[in-house]
């Protein structure tokens, strides 16, 4: 017998929501940019597009510590970013005198005092049990008063010209601060995604009983995620200061909720196990790219929190609705 059956080419299996699902933060930043582009012209400035990048730089930073902490789960999130960021700007002004041959090691000391921040976060969440978000919020405030005593209420002394390099300097074309967070984020790229540790990060964000019972260590891993935000912090810190060049008792205030927000726009789900930083660095642009458009059109500063907050509720609603379809 003759089969005269042909066999049909298989076909693409295309939605809307798997297209939205990866592609929809990258087709939201490109419509933003054409917006901001049409609506002013100053927008394409080229030294406005490099103030963007600048300003982009330390709320990614800060975003980058952000992500592994929400990846984790369990409403895992860090409050005390912006305390650390302003504590350790404080500390390099006050001890390096503005001068280079003490920014090394003075440097170290505010690196390592974003880990133990970091450090004491996760052995609350962990040890304590006491939840993230009422954990990490005692311990901004506790940093908060720390630093208030240790500067008097007054910040003085100076900062290094090295660090004001690392801040507003320029490696050929490219300013020293894009330099610094493609390091920071190709580092946590790498860790995420090819070390056991962002494997497991991603596994007890996924499922937690399912992690313990394969042998990982669930308190460990948390910790250490809290100890990777507070460092990322402190190095944010530092380039803050260098980038706005005074010391300042609230330098980075309100990163803490600009970094969450960026993370839960670029598609990291509160959930845990699900997102990743190249989303969370488009968020940043989103954030950032909003607060420029408003300063450009003269707007209120307070519209630029209406509209960042709408974009959060829609971004984390269509997230809510896909994964439930899904």
């Amino acid at each position: 017998m003759e089969l005269s059956a042909k066999a049909s080419p298989p076909k693409l299996s295309i939605s809307f929501r798997s297209i939205f699902e990866r592609y929809g933060i990258y087709i939201f930043l490109g419509l933003l940019f054409i917006t901001a582009s049409v609506v002013s012209p100053q927008f394409l400035n080229p030294q406005n597009l490099k103030d963007i990048l600048n300003q982009a730089a330390a709320l990614g930073m800060v975003a980058i510590g952000q992500t592994f902490v929400i990846l984790i789960g369990g409403g895992g999130l860090d409050l005390s970013v912006a305390s650390v960021m302003a504590t350790v700007a404080v500390i390099m002004a006050h001890n390096t005198g503005g001068q280079d041959a003490f920014f090394l090691p003075v440097a170290a000391i505010c690196l390592v005092f974003g880990i133990l921040v970091g450090l004491v976060n996760g052995l609350l969440i962990t040890k304590r049990k006491v939840q993230p978000f009422m954990a990490t919020l005692g311990v901004m405030i506790i940093v908060q008063g720390l630093r208030f005593l240790y500067t008097k209420g007054a910040p003085k002394g100076g900062f290094p010209p090295i660090l004001r390099f690392l801040g507003t300097g320029d490696v050929g074309p490219i300013p020293t601060s894009i330099l610094s967070l493609a390091i920071l984020m190709l580092l946590a790229v790498i860790v995420l995604n090819k070390t056991t540790l962002g494997r497991q990060i991603y596994a007890i964000g996924g499922n937690i009983e399912t992690a313990y019972l394969s042998g990982y260590r669930i308190h460990l891993v948390i910790t250490v995620g809290y100890m990777i935000s507070g460092f990322c912090a402190a190095i944010a810190g530092l380039y803050l200061a260098g980038y706005v060049g005074i010391s300042d008792n609230w330098v980075g205030r309100g990163y803490e909720l600009d970094s969450i927000a960026a993370v839960v726009m670029g598609g990291t789900s509160f959930a845990g196990g699900k997102g990743g930083v190249m989303g969370t660095i488009v968020g940043v642009l989103i954030i950032i790219m909003l607060y420029n458009l408003v300063l450009l059109l003269h707007l209120p500063v307070q519209v630029q929190y209406i509209v960042k907050g709408s974009i959060i509720i829609l971004a984390a609603s269509f997230y809510a609705v896909f994964r439930k379809s899904s």
